[in-house]
């Protein structure tokens, strides 16, 4: 398959796989995750189940109600909570594909996600959850994915390592056979004062043993380096890597978040993301998101459901 080079082709590459699948949105209150309601169902991109909290608008109603029911459900619920608990019951059970996140808190949604108490949720005992970024940037010539800018603070072995398998299996399901991935730091050599980049050389072992299936993967190195040829070539580093990374593993979230805020804002970058680690993918858009970012974001989702 050829790579996508922008979101508009990750629509495309949706449709042509012909799986449609149904999203359960919880509180679709605000007009973002409003404009995501109407334009799928608008372009008959998904089936719809909504949980309603009471608090949508009277142009929401009016839209649903001229939905064919077997395109758009919606369901009434008595408070936010309620609904976030019936959304994740319905993904559980098999009822639906995709979880996403209106305009309630992004921890209510989670707590019920997690359910440690009653093993409902959508996160198996020992599982990692992490979350992706998909990135299109004037400057890149293809979609960039990294991880982890939303869940992971400070991120371990286990960690980065389940970043790696999740990213890796999204890459395949976007098309990317053999993904490449970068381990990303301010720097190019291994030293014991940063643990991270023995983290990474431990990830290096792995992949060479081949661990993470068919990939390429080489670090640590800058994001420059990871996405310009011509930084690799002047620092004499070697590998399909650098300058065509289709992932970057960022050290801490910190440094993640950071280059999330930069890119979009100085960037002009298009973003949409997913959290990974579920049984089932979960959309968490920040309330800060555009409109475009969440609908892409729950396209992403179905790629990778």
């Amino acid at each position: 398959m050829e790579p996508l080079i922008n979101f508009e082709a990750l629509l495309a590459r949706y449709k042509s796989m012909g799986q449609r699948k149904k999203v359960a949105i919880v509180c679709p209150n605000d007009d973002h995750t409003e404009y995501v309601v109407r334009r799928c169902a608008e372009e008959d991109l998904v089936d719809l189940v909504l949980l309603t909290d009471g608090k949508e608008s009277a142009g929401l109603k009016e839209f649903c109600a001229g939905m064919p029911s077997e395109r758009l459900t919606v369901i009434a619920c008595a408070d936010v909570v309620a609904a976030a608990k019936e959304g994740v019951r319905i993904v559980h059970d098999g009822e639906a594909d995709v979880l996403m996140k209106g305009s309630l808190n992004t921890d209510t949604l989670l707590h019920e996600v997690i359910d440690k108490e009653n093993g409902r949720g959508l996160i198996e005992r020992g599982a990692v959850m992490s979350h992706l970024t998909l990135v299109e940037a004037p400057a890149y010539h293809k979609l960039l994915m990294f991880s982890d800018a939303a869940v992971i603070p400070t991120p371990g072995l286990d960690q980065y390592d389940a970043m790696v398998r999740y990213d890796s299996d999204t890459c395949r399901k976007l098309g990317i056979a053999r993904p490449k991935i970068a381990l990303i730091h301010f720097t190019e050599k291994v030293n014991p004062r940063f643990q991270v980049t023995t983290d990474y050389t431990e990830l290096m072992s792995r992949a060479s043993r081949g661990d993470y299936g068919d990939i390429s993967m080489a670090g640590p190195m800058d994001v420059k380096t990871a996405c310009d040829a011509e930084s690799a070539r002047i620092k004499k580093i070697g590998s399909d890597v650098v300058g065509d990374a289709d992932v970057l593993i960022m050290p801490d979230l910190e440094a993640s978040n950071t280059f999330y805020k930069t890119v979009s804002f100085f960037g002009k970058a298009r973003m949409a993301g997913l959290v990974t680690g579920t049984t089932s993918p979960v959309v968490v858009a920040s309330r800060a998101d555009s409109a475009e970012s969440k609908f892409y974001s729950l396209i992403l989702a179905c790629l990778a459901s």
